[in-house]
């Protein structure tokens, strides 16, 4: 499981010209699903992600959570994190998992999200999404599982 976090101070995710999800301070979470990801790697990546240190005290220091600031998520599906160019030009994706196995654990990872105190939304899995960010830093984090 792949997790591409960025801190930020607006995001919003469209769907055929409407919003579908919409946040102020805090992340936007790219979640990619790998062969063999289970729930072993979403609860610790939920728990994880709930209480990274990311955002800067009144001293300026990363040391503060999203839980913290009392920040949002948006969490959207990205099967391209498991994206391998190593070979030619055009990416292979085959170390991703397929939809019906990803999108229960894409679920099951924002419920856990949630159930940590994050309020949490979501992209619409499998949707051509225009995904709009305000890196806030900018702050970029990659954690895998």
């Amino acid at each position: 499981m792949r997790v591409l976090i960025q801190r930020v101070s607006y995001a919003s995710v469209t769907v055929n010209g409407q919003v579908v999800s919409k946040i102020g301070k805090g992340l936007l979470i790219l979640l990619g699903i790998g062969h063999g990801d289970g729930e072993e790697q979403v609860q610790f990546l939920a728990e994880k992600v709930a209480n990274l240190r990311i955002f800067e005290d009144e001293q300026g220091k990363t040391n503060l959570s999203v839980l913290d600031v009392k920040g949002e998520a948006i969490v959207v599906s990205q099967f391209t994190l498991y994206a391998d160019a190593r070979k030619g030009r055009r990416p292979s994706f085959t170390d991703a998992a397929l939809p019906e196995v990803a999108a229960p654990l894409v679920d099951r990872f924002v419920e856990l999200l949630s159930r940590h105190g994050v309020p949490t939304q979501t992209g619409r899995f499998g949707a051509d999404m225009l995904v709009e960010i305000h890196n806030d830093g900018p702050v970029t984090i990659w954690l895998e599982k």
